[in-house]
């Protein structure tokens, strides 16, 4: 992908825990409006590799740049407010507050809110209320998920797939234009996972970028435009799907064991 095109791109992107190169030199694009999915062995770097993108992590080495911006370094926040936003591998939700709620509050973390879950807690849910514009996102991202009718439903008593789906929403009504998402059929059954299919396609159409670390086979290769293979935490291998199932050096690394 040449640097004009890219959305997204990183440029020798790494970072070294001690002796230990969890990502080395990382060259990946996105384009606007594709879905890429990033595969590999357990320990290869995906999660590591989202971190880096969205300022979880500082980078060792490399840069990464963001509609021509370069945002390295950048704290999380930030590059929130630039419009990457992402989901996480666990159900990370406030379990006691109902899903309306949830969206509410990871939202306005996601989007910028410096203050920790207590004084943004204080601020949506006091008498001053909360701006209806930020209920309306929140509701249209409940909506788009499938959570409409569950939107007064406690995290906690939303079965796993419904709470994989809110984490999808939180994300969503961060307003991202590119949203990153770790594992999202992760211990989803097989027609919860064909709603998140139908949901990507959903999503893409709102004109939204998508990155996606997942092990499900069946679903990256539906769901993809592109895949970008990580091994031991180097890019072994990029393409189309068809590529990547012919590719000997992805499938001796990681599809033989699929």
């Amino acid at each position: 992908m040449t640097a004009e095109a890219a959305f997204l791109k990183t440029e020798k992107l790494g970072v070294r825990f001690g002796g230990l190169e969890a990502v080395k030199n990382a060259d990946i694009g996105l384009a606007r409006g594709e879905i890429l999915s990033i595969i590999g062995p357990n320990g290869a770097g995906k999660t590591t590799l989202i971190n880096l993108l969205t300022g979880f992590l500082r980078p060792t080495t490399g840069r990464v740049f963001f509609r021509g911006e370069d945002i390295t370094g950048k704290e999380p926040h930030q590059v929130a407010r630039r419009g990457i936003v992402r989901s996480f591998q666990k159900n990370e939700l406030f379990r006691r507050c109902t899903a309306e709620q949830n969206v509410l509050i990871g939202a306005h973390l996601r989007s910028g809110g410096q203050h920790g879950a207590a004084r943004t807690l204080e601020a949506l849910f006091t008498s001053r209320g909360t701006p209806r514009a930020a209920v309306e996102a929140a509701r249209e991202a409940l909506e788009t998920v499938g959570l409409g009718p569950r939107a007064g439903w406690p995290a906690a008593s939303l079965p796993h797939g419904d709470q994989r789906l809110l984490g999808i929403a939180v994300a969503l009504a961060a307003g991202p234009e590119l949203l990153l998402l770790d594992e999202p059929v992760g211990g989803m059954t097989a027609a919860e996972a064909e709603r998140v299919m139908a949901l990507m396609t959903k999503i893409r159409e709102r004109g939204i970028t998508i990155g996606l670390v997942e092990h499900n086979m069946n679903f990256v290769m539906s769901v993809s435009d592109r895949i970008v293979v990580l091994d031991h935490g180097e890019v072994i291998a990029q393409g189309k799907p068809a590529e990547i199932q012919a590719n000997p050096r992805v499938i001796e690394a990681y599809l033989g064991k699929w």
